[in-house]
């Protein structure tokens, strides 16, 4: 557990992300494409569902030990509360009621983010946009690990605790990567959420808070459905910094792992993507693809190419309009 990453550095590249030339070429061939652009009204309906999922959960582990507490919170909490965090993802883009309705989307936003336990989704919106449009960008593209991250989490142990601290660096990296002013619906978010908080604990004790929170902290971190993390955009293969997953983890996880497909066309929802692929097989069937993400996880601890700096990184010139 000791062997360092042989790797020192990103891998850096002067030429444009893929998806954009990519997108052009498929909407050329097959311009029905465009057709999937649209909401997906299945999306607020799951939301509520899940979100309704644990705070039953909550009512039902406010007398459990915890060491039941603590399993049921990764073993099922861990599933309901990444499954919200990528409904989260599908309606920062817009997903559940399309570009004409921000308002709705960032409410249910909100919503999605209630069994979460920490506020995060207006966040995640503002930052989720850069890495669309600067992928692998220099100070831009929070998604990627830092420095400091690449350098420390090289060997098998410390890239194992890489994995289980992931949230803390998801959420932590963007204030050193490239800070951003407060917005007022992050504020509206982090005050929605802290009362949710409080009547939960008011109406059933410590226990069910400490449920959600475990539930994201486990299954953000060293979970299988944490695999996408991994899956999508480290490089596995050389030449190839994005990788689609086709697996049965997709029907808890709104497709995110078709995520190709998701670079190449982020207005469509998580629900059409699989079309996109069936519609144009011969731009995706060819891409090296993954089928496990806990082998995923696997070999990023222990492949000594792989670690925090196996992304590839450009730099970028900043654009003046939105996504």
């Amino acid at each position: 557990m000791g062997n360092s990453a042989s790797r020192n550095d990103f891998e850096w590249v002067y030429t444009d992300q893929p998806h954009t030339q990519r997108r052009k070429e498929i909407l050329a061939k097959y311009p029905a494409i465009k057709a999937l652009m649209r909401p997906d009204p299945r999306l607020k309906w799951a939301v509520l569902m899940l979100v309704l999922v644990q705070m039953l959960a909550c009512w039902l582990v406010r007398g459990l030990a915890w060491r039941w507490l603590l399993f049921w919170a990764y073993a099922f909490g861990g599933c309901v509360n990444h499954s919200l965090t990528l409904a989260i993802h599908d309606i920062s883009h817009n997903a559940a009621f399309g570009t004409g309705c921000a308002a709705r989307n960032r409410w249910l936003a909100v919503f999605a983010n209630l069994p979460v336990g920490v506020p995060y989704a207006a966040s995640f919106k503002k930052y989720h946009v850069d890495h669309h449009r600067y992928l692998g960008g220099d100070g831009l593209d929070v998604d990627v690990p830092t420095r400091l991250e690449g350098w420390f989490f090289c060997t098998p142990a410390r890239k194992l605790l890489w994995l289980v601290l992931q949230p803390f660096f998801y959420s932590l990296r963007p204030l050193c990567v490239h800070p951003k002013a407060v917005t007022r619906m992050e504020v509206l978010n982090t005050l929605v959420q802290l009362a949710a908080d409080l009547a939960i604990f008011a109406l059933w004790g410590l226990k069910p808070v400490v449920y959600l929170l475990a539930s994201s902290f486990l299954g953000l971190g060293l979970h299988p459905i944490s695999g996408h993390f991994v899956a999508e955009h480290y490089m596995f293969l050389k030449g190839h910094e994005t990788y689609s997953y086709y697996g049965p983890l997709n029907w808890i996880t709104f497709n995110v792992g078709y995520h190709v497909e998701h670079h190449d066309f982020p207005s469509i929802p998580g629900y059409n993507l699989p079309l996109v692929r069936k519609i144009a097989p011969e731009y995706y069937d060819h891409l090296p693809q993954h089928h496990s993400w806990v082998k995923v996880l696997w070999d990023f601890v222990f492949e000594d190419s792989l670690g925090p700096y196996a992304r590839v990184k450009r730099v970028y010139r900043l654009a003046k309009d939105g996504l």
